[in-house]
């Protein structure tokens, strides 16, 4: 009685004591050695994700614009029946979402509070949504439930007063993976839902979420989180976790990170781990550096990659290639590695178009001062070049069978392409220099620093390119200038020196006044029209028929469909294009020749027919009774279909003849002559 009356005042039940070994086993072998129970108060370790994830608005970093809206919307009572969140992953769009929930069922320390921008974290609702089991703020996980069926359980919970809170909450994460009848069955609640229901969604593919369900909510765009921001977050969690990294790695992680926060703290949480085993980052010891930082992520050193840029630039295939062989033998990954260097080549172009980059803070100091370096020395058409050339030499390595060897060749192509000059200094070269031999010199001979000054001073030579040779004997002390354009093309400007020599002017030749057409069939005018008049063109051929020719006198019937107007604007056309103001086109009643369309349609019948009657076709025919005799296609016809007119100069030749083949051959002295 006593012992139940204790477990009842207790309200536990006390857990019976193991049993102690005192003896061999049961097959005699010896009892196994103790082994001490673990704390049973030690709690289950938690990721840093989740250790440090925000809880109030103050916690989030980088999304100043959305914070300060939402916590203008508390301050005015105006906040909104729904939200969509988009962002990339690991922004804080379930954070943020969670936030709002807290914010909307807060009754603050007193229980007497209403909705705020700042939960209180005490009060009865905010402790049950930070624990995840409040009964009003419910999550649901799109992705493993896209269908109609689970959209309707949501609906019918909307009908109904809250439990414990102020407000429903429905929070769905990833929101575009709903089916579109999900979708749908969702439109009439969320536009006008309950005024005791929140929508919170959140989505990674905003585009793929129907705009009648964007029409119905605010959107809020959280930003990717600026590198430096993350280092500074990340240099603050490893404070607290009593881990101290170096700012070298800690900017390797915010890079890799690429602007989540999530995947900074996985990568924190992962570094911490393989840095304290050797006792580095704790105490007095080293901080973690950058070296460990990039063996875990499958990179190679951010100084190796620089050397690597220094080596291709400067055209020196063996150094890069040393440099290639220690990357792999670290165990880096070389498309990885090509990766590196690409984004090195945007930085330093970034720099060169964007000069107020050289004081920011988002480079380390180190990085800057390198891709300065590269910049003050390297133009941009160069920087272009190796961009397009590693860009196209990442798929090769992505497709070939052997990743190392393709990101080799890659890189010793770059390298022995270095030392040519960029393109438009090639055309410089070329107008400047002279013929081929003297081009092909000045080539070969451009410096390493690819800024094009040694062409500039390149003394004309005998073979002058057509066009830009100095006119009536006068030669200039300089040759012109040019300069490429956007456009692709070249600019000449003023003649170069200081005491350039005009050439004198050259007397002008009379420019010869080219001869009028001669049209002297029905067929040549329409073809003359057909590149000047489109339609005119149309109905001459198909709704004209030729009745009388004789130029400058044209009569013709018009068909009651043809263009309104077609002889005035012949004869216009005619006398404005050949300058004879003597055309004249009438129209008139009788029947006339068929239209041209109508003679080339005749024609083709023709040779459709003796096509079809030949005897080898006929033969393929009787092989294969399926067979259509396809398009008839004679070359000897214009583009009419019609034969060559007869006044044509290629009919005004004298005609030949061939002699059969069976003829006999006949000797020189037999033939006639006219003494």
């Amino acid at each position: 009685m006593n012992a139940s009356s204790d477990q009842d005042r207790s309200g536990e039940e006390a857990l019976p004591s193991p049993p102690v070994d005192d003896g061999p086993g049961l097959f005699g072998d010896a009892p196994p050695s103790a082994v001490p129970a673990p704390t049973q108060n030690a709690a289950p370790y938690r990721v840093l994700a989740r250790k440090y994830r925000p809880t109030t608005f103050d916690d989030l970093i980088g999304q100043d614009t959305t914070v300060r809206i939402l916590r203008n919307a508390f301050a005015l009572g105006r906040v909104a029946h729904a939200f969509m969140l988009t962002g990339v992953r690991g922004v804080g769009k379930t954070t943020t979402a969670r936030i709002i929930a807290r914010a909307l069922n807060c009754t603050g320390p007193d229980g007497q509070g209403g909705p705020t921008a700042d939960p209180c974290g005490v009060c009865p609702n905010c402790v049950a949504i930070l624990a995840d089991r409040h009964p009003d703020v419910m999550e649901m996980d799109a992705a493993s439930r896209t269908g109609v069926d689970d959209v309707r359980e949501i609906i019918d919970s909307t009908r109904f007063r809250p439990i414990q809170g102020r407000m429903k909450v429905f929070i769905i994460d990833e929101v575009h993976m709903l089916s579109r009848n999900a979708f749908n069955a969702l439109l009439k609640t969320l536009e006008e839902p309950p005024s005791q229901v929140t929508f919170i969604f959140a989505t990674t593919e905003l585009r793929k979420v129907p705009v009648t369900v964007l029409s119905r909510c605010q959107t809020f765009d959280l930003r990717r989180v600026p590198q430096d921001m993350l280092a500074a977050h990340f240099d603050r969690i490893a404070a607290q976790e009593g881990v101290r990294f170096a700012p070298d790695a800690l900017a390797l992680i915010a890079r890799a990170a690429d602007g989540s926060v999530r995947d900074g703290l996985s990568l924190l949480d992962q570094a911490i781990a393989q840095g304290t085993l050797d006792g580095e980052g704790q105490g007095e010891g080293a901080p973690i550096d950058a070296t460990l930082v990039s063996g875990m992520l499958g990179q190679a050193d951010r100084g190796m990659v620089f050397d690597l840029l220094d080596a291709v630039l400067a055209g020196r295939p063996d150094q890069a290639l040393v440099i290639t062989d220690e990357v792999f033998a670290r165990g880096a990954d070389l498309g990885v590695m090509l990766a590196d260097v690409l984004d090195l080549i945007h930085s330093v172009s970034r720099l060169k178009a964007v000069p107020h980059l050289r004081d920011s803070s988002d480079m380390p100091q180190m990085e800057r001062e390198r891709c300065l370096a590269i910049a003050e020395r390297v133009s941009v058409p160069v920087l272009g070049r190796t961009w397009q050339m590693l860009l196209k030499g990442q798929g090769e390595v992505e497709h070939a069978p052997d990743r190392r060897q393709a990101a080799e060749m890659v890189l010793i192509r770059m390298c022995y392409v270095a030392d040519l000059p960029p393109p438009g200094d090639l055309v410089r070269q070329v107008v400047e220099g002279g013929g081929s031999g003297g081009t092909a010199q000045s080539a070969g001979k451009a410096p390493a620093s690819h800024d094009g000054a040694g062409a500039q001073g390149a003394a004309p030579q005998a073979g002058t390119v057509q066009g830009m040779a100095p006119q009536g004997g006068g030669a200039p002390s300089g040759g012109p200038a040019l300069r490429m354009v956007a456009n692709g093309g070249v600019r000449v400007d003023a003649l170069a020196g200081d005491a350039a020599v005009v050439p004198p002017p050259v007397a002008s030749e009379p420019v010869a006044v080219p001869e009028p057409p001669r049209l002297r069939t029905w067929r040549e005018v329409v073809a003359f029209v057909s590149g000047r008049d489109a339609m005119l063109h149309g109905h001459l051929r198909h709704s004209t028929h030729l009745v009388a020719f004789a130029a400058p006198e044209i009569r013709i019937r018009v068909e009651a469909a043809a263009l309104p107007g077609l002889a005035r604007r012949l004869e216009t056309l005619l006398r404005n294009e050949t300058g004879d103001a003597s055309w004249t086109v009438r129209t008139s009643e009788e029947e006339g020749e068929p239209t041209l369309a109508e003679q080339g349609a005749e024609i083709i019948q023709l040779h459709r027919a003796d096509a079809a009657s030949h005897p080898l076709v006929q033969a393929v025919m009787a092989v294969f009774p399926s067979a259509r005799l396809g398009q008839v296609t004679d070359h000897a016809l214009d583009d009419y279909g019609l034969p060559p007119e007869e006044n044509t100069p290629a009919m005004l030749a004298p005609d030949l003849e061939f002699a059969p083949l069976d003829a006999e051959l006949v000797d020189e002295d037999d033939l006639p002559t006219d003494d």
